[in-house]
């Protein structure tokens, strides 16, 4: 009797839970692990532009997507002491133009959707770590905090930016992030100011704050953009990223005010170094890397996501194709999704003022050829 692959996943971000979706989906059997106690609400909106949409209406997943979208009505600009001075009602910053095909959702509406369709909390366990991997000609062997060792086919490392299995397996520490001279932040408030169905920008030559409605309206999601030099120990120091974050908001005025005080009382804090990853191969042997732990192009890309999703369908796809051989397959994984990953970490200039003009984002979000969907 024939058994099912098996294939460890190490992060249950959208990345993770996608390539958990699509590795089930060609037969897969998948344990997932995060370090996360619990899945973690808040975070920033986020996009699905282009190929990704593709492979959202491939899952089944793009009816749930559109219901969740924020529909955002516009942009209004305010100065540093929170009045108005010009409007845009045919888009916003975060998302584009409004008559676009690209969907907008918040982070944690789009992964508890592919946590759901993914039958997901049936075989992840949160709070659980990788401490150890090794591997041979038969299997990836992977070692846990609980001191319980498990044999998979393979293991794939989605747990990101500063990803474990990265640095365990390819030996890839800080030396693959490349510094974009920034730091970003994002929290959730209360929604103290009233604010409608738009998005507040305030920018200036050092500081850059975007805010918008949550989907019930009743809560707020803010994210703070600012140059900064991080070092390393501040990933680890959440009080002093909420220091740092206030103090850099602090010249603010008038509505502004409330809004910053909230990065020190929040309990939904996201802090980060604006970084992407570049790496000359994103997998070894058994062992192969997606979405941010292989490529971040930076949440200033606004192709982050939709690089996860892209990447989790073609990973998966080629482990279908060849699931005895995994080396093969993750080395046309990667000859699929370089020259597309390069187009979007191409997108980010940190010296341009306004967002990614529309027709390079567009090429950039839709230069990759899938395989035939339908016939997933």
């Amino acid at each position: 009797m024939q058994h099912s692959p098996t294939a460890l996943v190490c992060g249950a971000g959208v990345a993770g839970l996608a390539v958990a979706w699509w590795l089930r989906h060609v037969g897969f059997h998948v344990t997932l692990v995060e370090r996360e106690p619990m899945p973690r609400g808040g975070g920033h909106a986020v996009d699905i532009r282009g190929a990704a949409l593709q492979v959202v209406a491939a899952m089944g997943l793009l009816d749930a997507v559109q219901r969740q979208r924020t529909r955002l009505q516009g942009m209004t600009l305010l100065d540093r002491d929170g009045m108005e001075i010009g409007r845009d009602d045919t888009r916003t910053f975060s998302a584009g133009r409004l008559d676009s095909a690209d969907i907008e959702i918040f982070r944690d509406a789009l992964c508890d959707l592919l946590a759901q369709a993914a039958d997901a909390p049936a075989y992840t366990q949160y709070g659980e770590r990788i401490t150890a991997i090794e591997q041979d000609a038969h299997g990836v062997t992977a070692s846990f905090a609980g001191h319980v060792s498990r044999t998979f086919d393979v293991l794939i490392g989605a747990d990101g930016v500063y990803s474990s299995v990265r640095r365990q397996v390819l030996k890839a520490g800080d030396e693959c992030l490349r510094p974009l001279g920034g730091a970003l932040a994002f929290y959730s408030a209360p929604n103290v100011v009233g604010l409608g169905a738009r998005e507040w920008m305030y920018r200036d030559a050092g500081l850059g704050v975007v805010v918008y409605p949550d989907s019930q309206g009743t809560g707020l999601r803010i994210g703070a953009g600012f140059g900064a030099e991080v070092d390393a120990a501040l990933r680890h120091d959440v009080a002093a990223q909420r220091a740092l974050v206030q103090a850099r908001l602090q010249p603010l005025g008038g509505r502004w005010r409330a809004l910053a005080a909230a990065a020190q009382t929040t309990d939904a804090f996201y802090f980060g170094e604006l970084v992407q990853v570049m790496l000359p191969s994103w997998s070894s042997g058994r062992v192969a890397l997606v979405g941010d732990a292989a490529h971040c192009a930076s949440p200033f890309s606004g192709q982050g996501t939709s690089l996860a999703l892209v990447g989790a369908y073609v990973l998966a796809r080629e482990l279908a194709r060849s699931p005895t051989a995994p080396a093969a397959a993750f080395a046309r994984y990667e000859t699929r999704m370089r020259p597309y990953v390069d187009l979007n970490q191409a997108l980010v200039d940190m010296d341009r003022q306004g967002p990614v003009p529309d027709a390079q984002m567009a090429h950039a979000a839709n230069a990759i050829a899938l395989f035939d969907l339908d016939d997933d």
